[in-house]
Parts: C-alpha cells; sequence; structure tokens
C-alpha cells in the first residue's frame, strides 16, 4: 500500500490509465509505458488480502490444504 500511495502521489510517471506500469526503474526513471495480464490480475487480489485476509482466510479453509501443511509437518501456518 505503501508504495502505491507512492506511485499515485508522485509526478505518476510510473502510473498508466490502467493502474502502474509492468516494471519500472525509479533510480533511471525508467519504465515501459505497458502493461502485462499477468503482473497486473494479482494486485487486486494482493490488496484486498492485505485490507482483509480474506484470501489468505479462504485458502486456509480449504481441507486440501490443511491436510498438505500438516503432512509436510508445517508449524504455525495459521490452520
Amino acid at each position: 500500500m505503501r508504495v502505491l500511495r507512492i506511485l499515485y502521489q508522485g509526478d505518476r510517471k510510473f502510473v498508466g490509465k490502467y493502474g502502474p506500469y509492468d516494471a519500472f526503474r525509479p533510480k533511471d526513471g525508467w519504465c515501459p509505458p505497458r502493461y502485462l495480464a499477468i503482473d497486473q490480475g494479482p494486485i487486486p487480489v494482493m490488496i484486498e488480502n492485505h485490507r482483509t485476509g480474506m484470501v489468505w482466510k479462504l485458502f486456509m479453509s480449504c481441507p486440501e490444504i490443511s491436510a498438505g501443511l500438516d503432512k509436510l509437518e508445517f508449524e504455525n501456518a495459521g490452520h
């Protein structure tokens, strides 16, 4: 969220019509003005997970996930 605030509050050269560009290098002011869906698609999901934890809760509510983590002997994985 901090990075998004910085991108949107600055001069917005790394942000276009559909949001942040696919890649950028602030040190050099470099960015290709393009989007790749494979990179853009997860952004709203990550934001929502950060805000509410919904994605993680849904993921962890799946019995197969809990069983897999148990089989792998994960501890404190939130299940």
